[in-house]
């Protein structure tokens, strides 16, 4: 399996109307273990790992490396946004730019998630022109599936993996706004 690696490595900021994306900083630490022992948000990723596991292994800086972008509202982490060359982790994906995205429950059903995630998309796009990017997500996660669409990504294919039904998506290239 090929190691993640950064499309490149992203600004210091990516400000949006509302919201800042940015690297973890130390802050972020109880948000990243809410966010991951949130039963809600493992709901369609594999689960929560367990709050007591996370403690004890969350550096003190957590998910600190070049393709992660805290989603940060009014100082606070909301969530988080990946945009990595993919791992293999689904071999559809693998090496290609690939998004993910998690968001904590109180920030669901404002926006924040569309916002985030186009505005990582534009910095892409400006970062990578005539790069394609992909997503894939549960079919049963229909929140995902939405903002998947809203975003414009089109099925490429359908599939079943980890128990469930699979969608894979894919972004064609586009011009960066503004």
């Amino acid at each position: 399996m090929t190691e993640p690696g950064p499309v490149t490595r992203p600004p210091a900021l990516i400000r949006t109307e509302r919201l800042v994306l940015r690297a973890p900083e130390a802050r972020d630490r109880a948000a990243f273990i809410e966010l991951h022992s949130s039963r809600e948000v493992g709901a369609y990723v594999g689960g929560p790992r367990p709050r007591d596991e996370l403690e004890r292994e969350m550096p003190e800086v957590p998910g600190r490396r070049p393709g992660l972008f805290v989603v940060d509202l009014d100082g606070a982490m909301i969530g988080q946004i990946t945009l990595i060359k993919a791992t293999g982790h689904l071999r559809r994906a693998a090496g290609r730019a690939e998004l993910g995205y998690l968001f904590l429950p109180q920030a669901w059903g404002r926006g924040y998630a569309a916002e985030a995630c186009a505005a990582a998309l534009d910095w892409f796009a400006g970062a990578s022109p005539g790069e394609p990017v992909v997503l894939a997500t549960q079919t049963a996660n229909l929140r995902s599936m939405r903002l998947a669409a809203k975003l414009g990504f089109t099925e490429a294919e359908r599939f079943e993996e980890y128990g469930a039904e699979q969608w894979f998506g894919v972004r064609p290239p586009v011009a960066p706004s503004g």
